[in-house]
């Protein structure tokens, strides 16, 4: 079992809170053209069936179609699960008769961040509240399965809007939604006008109020909280994403992409003109782990999720110490109930979740 992933570096517009590797759309044909080449130059480092292909980005919907088919045909069939991601304004009636016809996307990723006019404009969507509920409801009327995301922790958001946003999402019933808490990135603009004090973060009261909520709210109409920030109903979980939380190998391609061998991480440097220059080929660079930081990404993974962190799986990758200091680290919590543990696997309670990076600093090693 593997997964390719394809980041596509273009955006029609920089959102103010994203940090990551996106530029306005150029250089088009010879991206498509050395994505090419690094995926025939590449394919042969992944062993097993393909079972998830996930094209992100950037917005890969800012494509021409034809540099998409182009991608498309590249690819293997046969996936599982092929995944795009999408804007709200580019989602319309001969987009996805295209799609269909032309592609094997049977879902689609399509961010929202929130059905709020006012908030929307604050961080610089291009999208109004009521485009996005359009595109989903043509998305859903059409057959696709779909996953919404949408952002808490908002500058003008409150709680009543990130609820009202909330519940309009949630009775679209798509089949996935991911929900994230709003960081501030160095570099972004909303961090810069933060540092101007032109909007102010939420408190960390706030943050757990709307959190709170989020798992009321989705656990009320039937879904699974089956990761920190990932909901699914029943049978839906994201398969792509899945794989990066239970260690399984994926082979990244374009500027920006991050690959895992099962043994190894890399990634291609966050450079257009770079990969354009090379056509796609001896880009991606290698980053050397030891044994230390290998078990703090196992530890890391596995602590998202809910299915949680198995204890003979740690014993197998890195040895009965190593099993012994997660147990150890582990009693404490197990003691207050903020972990729970079922035979071998243990895993952090869903209500301590918004909290979870401070109780893995204790069980990842220096």
């Amino acid at each position: 079992m593997a997964g390719i992933y394809i980041h596509i570096p273009f955006c029609h517009s920089k959102c103010a809170y994203c940090d990551f590797y996106s530029l306005p759309l150029r250089n088009e044909n010879d991206f498509v053209e050395s994505l090419e080449n690094e995926y025939k130059s590449r394919i042969d480092e992944l062993e097993g069936t393909i079972n998830t292909i996930y094209l992100g980005g950037g917005t890969p919907s800012c494509l021409s179609k034809n540099s998409l088919e182009r991608i498309f045909r590249m690819l293997p069939t046969g996936a599982n699960e092929v995944t795009i991601e999408v804007n709200p304004e580019d989602v319309t009636s001969d987009f996805i008769k295209w799609m269909k016809n032309n592609t094997t996307v049977n879902r689609v990723s399509m961010g929202v961040q929130s059905l709020n006019d006012a908030e929307l404009k604050v961080i610089g969507r291009r999208h109004t509240s009521s485009e996005a509920i359009s595109a989903a409801d043509l998305l859903l009327s059409n057959n696709y399965n779909i996953s919404l995301d949408l952002i808490y922790g908002l500058p003008l958001q409150t709680i009543r809007s990130w609820t009202e946003s909330l519940d309009r999402i949630i009775k679209l019933y798509p089949q996935h939604l991911s929900c994230y808490l709003l960081s501030y990135e160095p570099g972004t603009r909303l961090t810069a006008l933060k540092q101007m004090g032109k909007i102010t973060e939420i408190s960390d009261e706030t943050a757990t109020a709307m959190y709170e909520i989020l798992c009321e709210r989705t656990y009320s109409a039937g879904y699974e909280h089956y990761e920190i920030s990932n909901f699914a109903i029943p049978g839906y979980q994201s398969q792509h994403n899945s794989s990066y939380w239970n260690m399984t190998p994926y082979l990244g391609l374009g500027p920006g992409a991050h690959s895992y061998s099962g043994k190894l991480r890399s990634y291609n440097p966050g450079n257009l003109s770079g990969y354009i220059e090379k056509k796609g080929l001896g880009i991606n660079i290698t980053e050397e782990e030891n044994d230390l930081e290998r078990f703090n990404d196992f530890i890391i993974t596995s602590l998202r999720t809910a299915n949680g962190l198995n204890l003979e799986k740690c014993e197998d990758l890195f040895g009965p110490d190593y099993r012994a200091s997660v147990e150890n680290a582990a009693k404490k919590f197990i003691y207050k109930d903020i972990i729970w543990q079922n035979g071998v696997y243990i895993g952090i309670n869903q209500r301590h979740w918004l909290s979870s990076d401070s109780i893995m600093l204790d069980f990842i090693k220096i």
